[in-house]
């Protein structure tokens, strides 16, 4: 087993001139990728990275932010991805924790770079744009045209597969983002097995439609650049648009899509998939979030020649844990997908209150174990080891948070979560991290935010109620406004109640079902006087 940048490395050597990235109109080979990391890599080392250290990717999806990764890697250094749409302040929380030595950024983010580098002065800026920068941004170590002044033979850090290969920042209860550290192992042992699983291998033609502060990317970049196939970058504006996502599946003749299950609701939603539609197209899968039966089946009859296969992981488990491949099309829309079985070198395990396993059919917490597990958060031991515990019988397990349990087929079912996270179009989110955002406004004396079950093709829908403060008269569409500044868009609440009082139970605390109800009834009584 080796480092990733080493796996794509070899394969520059041994396929120079095969096609590695597109990017629209951009295209570039495996040699020409690893050229450009390793002039990236002598940039980072030139302006004072080293092993260990963190490089922030202020980066749209693009060729150079894959770049970047690789040089990072190449360099010793560990990677962070951003994500580009949220808001300043919680950059800003990100950066905190992380301490970067670097920011790789572009003039597609220089917006953000002045507010996050102002107070930061330790950072060095790495500027990835021919276009050069506002005035507004920090003066750059280096910038995209100094890599014709670098070498660009081979650069390795000598860095072992142990080392931790890049951190993906989830959210957190608390408000602040937690950032899940994952290895070269633990990548490289999930592509041990998924590669030879789905078969992948030179000239395939492969999406990455996730961002890259997704964990779902990760095996979308170096699933590709490890099997020597060609990776098709899809452009974030077109995620949700069903038309534009099944034309460029068909444009590129691609032969793997991967994504979370809100992009295939609305392709089931318009009805844009023909009857025999995409013929290159050789497997289909999904992860974030469970896809329901209905979209399933609408899928699996238009497409009789495509594999569907449902993988199930958190990020403190790299990428995939479990997979199911769906063996053949369901009969009913109510029949349940399930989890499935372990991935190579996973173990799943379904635990009561006392850690020990529960009989087939009864309800318990999912825990895993093996090969794919983060060594934790990043500077975080009170989080990491509330949630990764050493078994005697087992080893390091992780407690997941998911409910589920072991049906009589001996697969594994999920059932729903434990606590206050919520998957929402495949961003994981913890409701407290919205409540502590929303307590920082001085419109709100209290609020709360519950999330629930809407049905149909929208899934989750994240909800709050709040009390305005005396004499206050702030409107739902003040506090998105406000809400919008702390935290990322897929975090902002799509329905608001105003309460004279939150409802109490009787211990004294929010009663959370309570607030489900209400809003359930709410939608109920619109959905009635719209039919």
């Amino acid at each position: 087993m080796k480092p990733l940048h080493i796996s794509v490395a070899e394969l520059a050597q041994k396929q120079p001139a095969a096609l590695a990235i597109i990017a629209g109109n951009e295209r570039l080979t495996y040699s020409a990728l690893d050229e450009t990391a390793n002039r990236l890599a002598r940039l980072l080392i030139s302006a004072g990275c080293r092993p260990g250290d963190r490089i922030a990717l202020l980066l749209p999806k693009s060729i150079p932010a894959i770049a970047g990764m690789l040089a990072s890697l190449k360099a010793g250094c560990i990677y962070v991805p951003m994500d580009t749409a949220s808001p300043v302040s919680r950059l800003e929380k990100i950066l905190d924790v992380c301490e970067p030595r670097c920011i790789l950024a572009s003039s597609a983010c220089d917006d953000l770079l002045g507010p996050l580098l102002d107070s930061r002065s330790s950072i060095r800026l790495g500027w990835l744009s021919i276009e050069r920068p506002k005035e507004t941004v920090p003066q750059s170590a280096f910038t995209w045209r100094d890599l014709i002044s670098v070498s660009g033979e081979f650069v390795d850090s000598e860095s072992t597969v142990d080392c931790a290969a890049h951190i993906l920042f989830t959210s957190g209860s608390t408000g602040v983002p937690k950032g899940v550290v994952i290895t070269h192992a633990n990548i490289a042992h999930f592509l041990a097995w998924a590669l030879p699983y789905f078969g992948t291998g030179p000239g395939e033609r492969i999406s990455c439609q996730p961002p890259l502060h997704f964990d779902l990317s990760t095996f979308d970049v170096y699933g590709t650049l490890i099997a020597g196939a060609e990776l098709y970058l899809v452009p974030p504006e077109i995620g949700l648009l069903p038309h534009k996502v099944t034309d460029f599946i068909r444009r590129h003749d691609l032969t793997q899509w991967f994504s979370v299950p809100s992009v295939l609701k609305y392709m089931c939603q318009f009805d844009v998939v023909r009857h025999g539609d995409f013929p290159s197209l050789k497997r289909l899968l999904w992860c974030g979030e469970a896809l329901p039966t209905p979209v399933l089946i609408y899928l699996m009859q238009r497409l009789p020649h495509v594999t569907f296969t449902n993988l199930y992981g958190p990020t403190e488990a790299t990428i995939a844990s479990s997979y199911y491949t769906i063996p053949n099309c369901p009969q009913n829309e109510s029949v349940d997908i399930p989890i499935g079985a372990p991935c190579g070198g996973e173990q799943l395990i379904v635990l009561d209150e006392s850690l020990r396993p529960v009989s087939t059919g009864e309800v318990g917490s999912l825990y895993i174990g093996g090969v794919g597990l983060s060594p934790g958060y990043w500077k975080d031991p009170e989080k990491t080891n509330a949630v990764f515990l050493t078994d005697p019988a087992r080893g390091r397990i992780y407690n997941t948070g998911d409910l589920a349990r072991i049906g009589a087929d001996g697969l594994l079912y999920l059932l729903g979560r434990a606590d206050s996270q919520i998957k929402s179009r495949g961003y994981r989110i913890e409701l407290g991290e919205i409540e502590a955002a929303l307590s920082t406004l001085e419109l709100l004396r209290e609020s709360a935010v519950v999330a629930t079950n809407s049905g149909g093709f929208e899934g989750t829908t994240i909800c709050c109620a709040y009390v305005p403060t005396p004499h206050s008269e702030v409107t739902p569409v003040e506090l998105k406004t406000r809400l919008a500044e702390l935290v990322p868009h897929y975090m902002i609440p799509a329905h608001w109640m105003n309460m004279e009082k939150l409802p109490l139970n009787g211990n004294g605390k929010v009663d959370r079902p309570c607030l489900r109800e209400l809003f359930n009834a709410r939608s109920r009584a619109t959905h009635s006087v719209q039919q």
